[in-house]
């Protein structure tokens, strides 16, 4: 079923590993949302840094950014460790965040309907969206997940180094002074470690709909047409 909403924007926020990421791209997907992920841009920004090795960093990132097509990003593998522990030192230069900043509201203001996941969305970005979800798990079952993908890369890895990494980098988000990770008080907890995906789509399609019936009640559901080629 498609969705011709009117205008929503969604801000999705949780530490590493806890499917903020899935949710996010499920529910742009099913309401026909442009999907916007913060992580891979600062992701990018490592990338850019490691492999460039600018001499001043934050005038390049600022070129970088400034036209940055960002369907780009998916053609790069940008989740190896190097690039992580990269983007986990520049998301606490503050010059780098507010390059990325301007990256983001301006992404929002060009697309009315969006969904945008990361750390400080609800508190930085988006503080005005229309629906905020905030990710936790458990950190053993967050673990599991961060290995079994990164394990696909490198098969040595071991559970125990990522639940350490995974360890550090949540509490590195929560204790910056920059844009730290935290929940916003109008956001709605998503405890991915008891849901599957399908019922984190549920849950998280009840309160859209319910936004969408009281803010904007001429929103309509449009049936997929079936292809008659």
């Amino acid at each position: 079923m498609k969705y011709r909403i009117k205008k929503i924007q969604i801000s999705c926020d949780g530490g590493a590993a806890t499917g903020k990421s899935t949710g996010a791209k499920m529910i742009a997907k099913k309401y026909n949302l442009k999907f916007l992920s913060s992580g891979l841009l600062y992701r990018y920004a490592g990338y850019l840094i490691f492999k460039y090795e600018p001499k001043n960093k934050i005038i390049f990132l600022k070129t970088k950014f400034k036209n940055l097509d960002y369907k780009k990003l998916y053609k790069i593998n940008l989740h190896t460790p190097k690039i992580s522990a990269y983007s986990a030192v520049i998301a606490k230069v503050n010059d780098v965040r507010k390059i990325l900043k301007k990256f983001q509201i301006n992404f929002a203001k060009k697309n009315k309907n969006c969904c945008i996941e990361g750390r400080d969305i609800s508190t930085k970005i988006l503080p005005n969206s229309d629906v905020k979800f905030f990710f936790k798990c458990n950190i053993n079952i967050a673990s599991k997940r961060r290995y079994a993908e990164l394990k696909k890369l490198n098969p040595k890895i071991k559970l125990q180094d990522v639940k350490k990494a995974l360890r550090i980098r949540n509490i590195s988000d929560i204790k910056r002074k920059n844009s730290p990770l935290l929940r916003h008080r109008d956001s709605v907890e998503i405890d991915t470690g008891k849901l599957d995906k399908r019922a984190m789509l549920a849950k998280m399609s009840k309160h859209v709909e319910k936004i969408l019936e009281t803010k904007y009640g001429n929103w309509t559901r449009i049936k997929r047409h079936k292809s008659t080629s």
